[in-house]
């Protein structure tokens, strides 16, 4: 029984960078032998195990064969007479092909190194194809690697738009789509995500409701540059689309539901933000119910943000002080208690009303109108 570290690990440990977690494989062992060890097996199409005391997963070395569609329609084969270099070969770059001994030997059979070296992710092999996911992989490792100046071989990305125009993106499970998705958004630069789905003609097959890739990557630049957050990211990236097509997309893809609404709040509301100076203050008052601001504040302080990040992008003069001023008027507005209208004598309906009343003359008084 051989064990090597593979993957990710090696490869941003050679690039200088975080090694999140760690990937092993186990090359000429069966499934009871690393039972006998204590590990334990997770899944039943897949032979991989969970060290019993680290948790890290340690996969036998096993070759695949496309039989179907989708990711789980591969025929495995994980005898141990499976070699290293065959395991290797069936992964999706060359620079995730390179294992490392336990004596800290680097087994590199694709030149996985030299491609780390040039700066380029290139397939390992023509069966690179047989995994649709491996587009979306290849976009979200250039959102983590494009800041380093990498950039996709050309022949990878010829197959790239093979495999989308032949229409194979089409048998993708929507959750794993979201998962490559909301791990780009992460990255430093995750624009480069949508670039590269375009370069692969895969953007219109995945996303066909983002049109304008160019604009859609200024808005996604511009909110890198202002926060890590992903459902901040999220939000403002999609903030040129309507409301409908939003609903679409995030309906197609099981996004969660605190991603999607402030998706939809920002896309249907951000108009009024632009013009809040002028508003009316019954149109102001509306704008925080539409919003549900009072009951969900911090939601209601996402928007903001979010807004104030796409105000950054456009080419019109938009008063930057709108974020704060709605900030502060919220909390002044927070503050009318409902007791202080009941103890007058006020009941039922009539203390909606007032309190309507109290936060509309409140809000003429902030706009001085």
């Amino acid at each position: 029984m051989e064990i090597y570290l593979v993957g990710g690990a090696i490869r941003d440990q050679l690039l200088e960078l975080p090694v999140h977690e760690r990937d092993w494989v186990v090359v000429g062992a069966t499934p009871g032998e690393l039972i006998e060890q204590n590990f334990t097996q997770v899944g039943k199409d897949f032979p991989v195990f969970l060290h019993p005391e680290t948790k890290e997963e340690y996969a036998l070395a096993r070759t695949e064969r496309k039989s179907g569609k989708g990711y789980t329609g591969f025929v495995v084969n994980a005898d141990p007479s499976v070699t290293l270099e065959e395991d290797l070969l069936r992964r999706d770059l060359t620079v995730n092909a390179i294992a490392q001994a336990q004596d800290g030997t680097l087994v590199d059979p694709f030149h996985g190194q030299d491609d780390l070296k040039q700066k380029l992710l290139r397939h390992v092999s023509p069966a690179f194809t047989e995994d649709p996911l491996r587009v979306l992989r290849v976009a979200r490792f250039m959102a983590r690697l494009g800041p380093l100046g990498f950039t996709v071989t050309q022949g990878t990305i010829a197959l790239m738009q093979k495999m989308a125009e032949q229409g194979d993106l089409g048998d993708l499970v929507p959750e794993r789509v979201w998962k490559e998705w909301q791990r780009s958004l992460s990255e430093k630069t995750p624009h480069l995500f949508i670039q590269t789905l375009e370069q692969s003609h895969a953007l219109i097959k995945l996303f066909p409701e983002i049109t304008d890739a160019a604009h859609t990557s200024t808005l996604l630049i511009e909110a890198s540059n202002r926060t890590k957050e992903t459902l901040i990211r999220f939000a403002v990236m999609l903030s040129s689309l309507n409301p409908d097509s939003i609903k679409t997309l995030c309906d197609r893809y099981k996004i969660p539901k605190r991603y999607a609404e402030l998706a939809l709040h920002v896309s249907s509301a951000f108009s009024q933000y632009q013009t809040l100076f002028s508003a009316s203050p019954e149109d102001v008052l509306q704008l925080f119910k539409q919003l549900d601001a009072f009951r969900n504040p911090e939601r209601f302080s996402d928007f903001l943000f979010c807004c104030d990040i796409i105000t950054e992008t456009k080419e019109t003069a938009i008063d930057q002080s709108a974020r704060e001023f709605l900030s502060m008027l919220l909390m002044t507005l927070q503050k009318i208690d409902t007791q202080t209208f009941i103890k007058q004598g006020i009941k039922g309906q009539a203390v909606g009303a007032a309190i309507h009343k109290e936060r509309l003359g409140i809000v003429a008084k902030a706009l001085n109108k």
